[in-house]
């Protein structure tokens, strides 16, 4: 019983000890966490609204990038805040919607990374939320959530933990 123990025991540690090696061999190669590609399986009309700081945007080119920054669709805002655009059947997610008018200060811009959602409004708030994304180390759904949080976070001004604003004894009902 000892000796198979003792063998047992030297499997786990050739196997663990390569492991290791192994793993630091591969580092440069890829991640250990593989993002599932997403791609339009058929056309894809994507629609929305595009408002910067001062309001609806009215005109202006929407350009639809993919990963690799080749333009893959286009429209224009022609005295409306609605946009349309057709994504043609196999364009690989994720792709990034640009708006530049001269009205604008600067490119607003949101990122589509799930082929499920066709309503994506383009604002000053999916911009930050999009450069946000970016600074965390690409357009994945976990740094997407992490800038959508980190931007969207609780006004300076508000001190409590849900916004409340009148008397904090009445807050959750009273004090517990």
């Amino acid at each position: 019983m000892k000796t198979n123990n003792k063998i047992i025991k030297s499997v786990l540690i050739a196997v663990t000890l390569s492991s290791l090696v192994a793993c630091g061999k591969d580092k440069d190669n890829k991640p250990a966490i593989q993002a599932k590609v997403h791609t339009y399986k058929q056309m894809k009309v994507l629609s929305g609204e595009v408002t910067d700081a001062k309001g609806p945007v009215l005109e202006g080119l929407i350009q639809v990038r993919d990963s690799k920054g080749k333009v893959v669709a286009s429209t224009q805002l022609k005295n409306s805040r609605h946009y349309s655009v057709n994504i043609p059947a196999g364009t690989v997610l994720p792709i990034m919607l640009t708006v530049k008018s001269d009205k604008l200060t600067s490119p607003l811009q949101a990122v589509v990374i799930s082929p499920i959602i066709s309503k994506y409004d383009i604002s000053t708030l999916t911009t930050k939320i999009s450069k946000r994304a970016k600074e965390l180390g690409g357009y994945t759904h976990s740094n997407m959530i992490l800038a959508a949080d980190s931007t969207i976070g609780v006004l300076e001004s508000n001190k409590t933990s849900t916004g409340f604003r009148g008397d904090p004894t009445k807050q959750y009902g009273g004090w517990h």
